[in-house]
């Protein structure tokens, strides 16, 4: 019988293991929730979303969109539970969290060749054919296994998460509803500020004190498109007005006036009962938290459910290990997915479980693993966190920058718009091209 262990039931080890088992292959799926909880993660719901319920954009021209045009025409299975959970969030692809996990667990629960193992995994069985998708928050004992098995010292950077509120506790004679430039539907809730608010929500936000570090953890670095918001407000007074409090595009009709800065609040689940606050990755303590909400326009009387928080994350140095189907370098039984190998995202993260699974079905059945074209999103992105060429690895999302070059005039090049679409018209074309060739 032909069986793969996958160690983590996250988004990656979730995609993976309906890869596989679509190619009836079966497969243990090892979660250590709830027997052992992270301190990040609420449910033992598999492929949990912790920080965010945005996936990013579905728009083609934007490299997050671009991948989910991949993932759908390599035969993704996470992506079409996420369009049945999507929840209206303007141009970006958001959804109902709590009813995508639960989708996804029972969608794995009912599968006859996928069986749920609820234990931690804290030594990787490297005679038997393994997929590590532990995620970020990988337990010390299986971290420390990992580095011992790879003989290379992890990197660690911290994510921070965002509040969420109650809908019910907003004062929409303060807030109004609109997307910015006024894009499709007004699906974005939006606190605005004078510069008298702003100045003293800047000084209460630079001033708060913050959850103490452990040591070891002091020395970790931030991921720079997730930092915290006292981190960015740090840079500068006007930093968070450059940023997530920018406030151009977004008029209030009812004053006609730009405000000076904006908070925007997005749509967390499918009831649109709960908003969380984008941009708003903090560290602070609770209390701090509070103060600072409440000080924001229309959130005087904030019913907040969740917390931010910052947790550790944890991805391996994959450009010494890993080779660009995913497959580890020193034992061909092993396999990497998801954040672990330092693809930053959630559509990262479920796409790397789905190539992972895809080559582990055809190393399963002895055929020639497949490294996708680095003129798609996700080809550009396996080469990337395989390059051996890294002096200083970090994560990394899907972005524009790590596409192989294409031929164009100084003209186009300077056209954003037409640049994206002509990369991604050839990233269409390419995958579908592949696709045929390798069936």
């Amino acid at each position: 019988m032909k069986k793969v262990i996958i160690i983590g039931g996250g988004l990656a080890g979730s995609e993976a293991a309906l890869q596989l088992a679509k190619r009836e292959i079966y497969v243990d799926l090892y979660e250590m929730r709830p027997n052992k909880e992270t301190g990040a993660h609420k449910t033992e719901n598999l492929a949990e979303f912790v920080c965010s319920n945005s996936l990013g954009s579905y728009d083609i021209t934007n490299a997050s969109g671009l991948l989910k045009h991949e993932m759908e025409e390599l035969g993704g299975e996470l992506i079409k539970i996420v369009f049945e959970t999507q929840v209206p969030a303007g141009g970006a692809l958001a959804i109902d969290r709590e009813l995508f996990s639960q989708k996804v667990t029972q969608k794995i629960e009912e599968n006859q060749y996928i069986n749920i193992i609820r234990e931690e995994i804290t030594e990787i069985p490297t005679d038997t054919p393994v997929i590590i998708a532990s995620g970020p928050l990988t337990s010390d004992s299986l971290s420390n296994n990992i580095k011992e098995f790879l003989g290379e010292e992890y990197l660690h950077f911290f994510d921070a998460i965002a509040p969420i509120i109650e809908k019910d506790s907003i004062d929409f004679e303060k807030a109004f509803y609109l997307n910015r430039y006024n894009k499709g539907d007004a699906d974005y809730i939006n606190c605005p500020m004078n510069k008298e608010e702003y100045e003293k929500f800047y000084n209460i936000l630079i001033n708060a004190p913050k959850i103490e570090l452990k040591s070891f953890e002091k020395n970790a670095k931030f991921f720079e498109s997730c930092l915290p918001i006292e981190v960015l407000a740090s840079r500068g007074v006007d930093t968070l007005r450059y940023g997530p409090l920018k406030p151009v595009g977004l008029v209030d009709e009812r004053t006609g006036v730009e405000n000076y800065a904006v908070v925007q609040l997005r749509q967390d689940n499918k009831s649109a009962s709960l908003y969380n606050l984008v941009g708003f990755q903090t560290n602070l303590k609770w209390g701090s938290q509070k103060e600072l909400l409440q000080s924001i326009p229309g959130l005087e009387n904030v019913s907040i459910v969740r917390y931010g928080v910052m947790h550790r994350n944890t991805f391996i140095n994959s450009p010494r290990v890993l080779n660009p189907t995913l497959q580890s370098r020193k034992n061909p039984n092993i396999f990497f997915a998801g954040q672990l190998t330092g693809t930053e995202g959630y559509t990262e993260s479920i796409a790397s479980g789905l190539l992972a699974g895809i080559n582990m079905a055809r190393y399963i059945n002895e055929k020639e693993l497949i490294e996708l074209p680095q003129e798609t999103i996700l080809g550009a992105l396996t080469h990337y966190i395989s390059f051996e060429g890294h002096t200083s690895f970090q994560p990394i999302n899907s972005n524009w920058g790590i596409l192989a070059e294409m031929e164009m005039d100084k003209k186009t090049r300077k056209n954003k718009k037409l640049k994206n679409e002509l990369l991604a018209n050839r990233a269409t074309n390419t995958l579908k091209k592949f696709i045929e060739e390798h069936k």
